[in-house]
Formats: C-alpha cells, sequence, structure tokens
C-alpha cells in the first residue's frame, strides 16, 4: 500500500515536469497574470509585512508584485535556509540584496541580511509543486517552508500561488503539513474552506 511519503513522491515528480513544460512563454505571461492578481488581493493590499519568495527554475515568478509592495512602503521579506527551516530578513530592491545561495536559489545578501521575526508578518505569499483545491500545498520535500508557516501568527493569511496547471484534486496530508487560505493561478482565486488550527513547530 502506498503511503503519503510514496504518493507525494510521485506526485512532485510528476508535476514538475508539467510546470517545466509549460514553457518559459508561458510562464512568462501567466505569471504577469498572478502578480495582477496578488496586489489586488485584500489580504495582500492591507498587509505592511509581506512574506515573499524568490523565485526559482520553473515557479510562478512574484519579483514584480513584490517590487510594486516595496516601491510602495510595505516591508518584503524572503527566507534563506538556515539549518533545516528557513529564517526571513527584509529586502527593498530584488536586484541588488539578493544573490544565489542554498542550490542556486536567490535569497538574502549573507553580508546585509538581518533576521526579522516571523511572528509580525501580515501575509505570506508561498510557492508549490502542486496544490488543491481544498487548500492542501506539496512542497519539494524538505519541509522548511511548513516550520516556516507554523511560526506564523494563526490569523495570519498564507497564499498559495501556482499556474494552474499545478492544481490537482487531492494532495496527500501529513501532520505537518501547512494548508494554504487562498489559492492564486493565472485562471483565478480560490478561497478553500476554513482550516484548522495550522500544526505548531
Amino acid at each position: 500500500m502506498d503511503t503519503p511519503v510514496t504518493v507525494k513522491a510521485e506526485l512532485r515528480s510528476r508535476l514538475l515536469v508539467v510546470r517545466a513544460d509549460l514553457g518559459a512563454p508561458y510562464r512568462a505571461e501567466a505569471s504577469a497574470v498572478v502578480c495582477s492578481a496578488l496586489l489586488a488581493l485584500p489580504e495582500v493590499t492591507r498587509a505592511r509585512a509581506v512574506l515573499g519568495y524568490a523565485s526559482f527554475g520553473s515557479e510562478v515568478d512574484v519579483d514584480q508584485a513584490l517590487a510594486v509592495l516595496a516601491a510602495d512602503g510595505a516591508g518584503v521579506f524572503v527566507p534563506w535556509v538556515e539549518g533545516g527551516g528557513l529564517a526571513i530578513a527584509r529586502v527593498r530592491d530584488l536586484d541588488a540584496d539578493l544573490a544565489p545561495g542554498w542550490r542556486g536559489v536567490r535569497e538574502p545578501r549573507a553580508s546585509e541580511r538581518r533576521p526579522a521575526r516571523p511572528d509580525r508578518i501580515h501575509v505570506a505569499l508561498v510557492p508549490g509543486v502542486a496544490f488543491d483545491r481544498r487548500g492542501h500545498r506539496l512542497g519539494h520535500g524538505g519541509g522548511h517552508f511548513d516550520r516556516l508557516l507554523a511560526r506564523l501568527p494563526p490569523a495570519t493569511p498564507i497564499v498559495g500561488v501556482a499556474f494552474s496547471a499545478q492544481v490537482v484534486d487531492a494532495v496527500p496530508v501529513e501532520p505537518h503539513d501547512v494548508p494554504v487560505d487562498v489559492l492564486v493561478t493565472e485562471q483565478g482565486v480560490t478561497r478553500p474552506r476554513a482550516h484548522p488550527a495550522r500544526p505548531r513547530p
């Protein structure tokens, strides 16, 4: 019998191929649509401290949205890998303040970053390999984002960001998995039903 870990691994392998096969032109166009949707999202427009991410590979590129938010005066925070988890730091200029780090993923420059407190984040924008319409999220398998999201205040909205091709019927769930409250793709915004209390670290 397949375990959740096995099913996740198979789904992850398949969806990474699906996402890459969308092609760079489509991903660029769809990313622009997603950025516009994020900037119109009430959870984002009223936030003064936004946790984002530095896109890598074939992920939805949210740089445009983060740049607009930073220019408008919001605090924009980006994670970096620290041990088995993620720490976060504020960035003001994505081009100047980010550099390749763990596995080539862009992160706040080590020489400049000042660790910030996750409990002061007002909204979190998170990537994933797959999502379902109940808000369950499949990451890359390291659990880094789940551990970070579990440190946010319970009322902080978590916004999943993906291409529509990454939305599946069901994502296997384990006790440590943290669901998203909103899912944004190039095809629109989905608001899963309320979730039970998030798992704590």
